[in-house]
């Protein structure tokens, strides 16, 4: 049986498609899109392809959605209002907001921690770097520590 290079990975295009959401990175992504905005599948596929994460296999998608509905992160109803078949409409609902504030806190918490160890001038910017940009600061090589032995101790 062959192998689908496209679908190397849960909800993968091809390789040159753009970066993947790993699962819950995912779901916080489409729960944010569900925010302030009822869409269906379709629409959200769109929108993450839009966003630069590529074009999504929409069976994986629509796995996730329904995983997300049994979950009860989000919930959906059928609508029959536009000609043609009736589509599915998806809702974020109250612990799906709630599992994003959190997930936007540890990501905030993450942030802050990264940021105590390698400072916000350090930090990418998204930019490419501007010819009168200064070089970056030299950083100083670290050298195990040893311990010393104490005045007064015996080997």
């Amino acid at each position: 049986m062959a192998t689908d290079p496209k679908n190397k990975r849960p909800g993968a295009g091809s390789a040159g498609d753009g970066p993947r959401l790993p699962g819950e990175m995912l779901t916080a992504h489409l729960l944010a899109m569900l925010k302030d905005w009822s869409g269906y599948g379709y629409e959200l596929a769109q929108r993450l392809e839009e966003a630069g994460f590529g074009r999504y296999n929409t069976g994986s998608l629509y796995r996730m959605l329904r995983q997300m509905e049994s979950l009860g992160l989000i919930s959906s109803l059928w609508d029959t209002s536009a000609g043609g078949p009736a589509r599915r409409m998806y809702s974020l609902t109250l612990a799906g907001k709630l599992f994003l504030d959190n997930w936007m806190s540890l990501l905030d918490f993450h942030r802050r921690t990264l940021d105590a160890f390698i400072g916000p001038a350090d930090r990418p910017t998204g930019r490419a770097p501007r010819a009168d940009d200064a070089p970056a600061r030299p950083t100083a090589a670290r050298r195990p520590r040893t311990s010393k032995p104490k005045t007064g101790d015996k080997p």
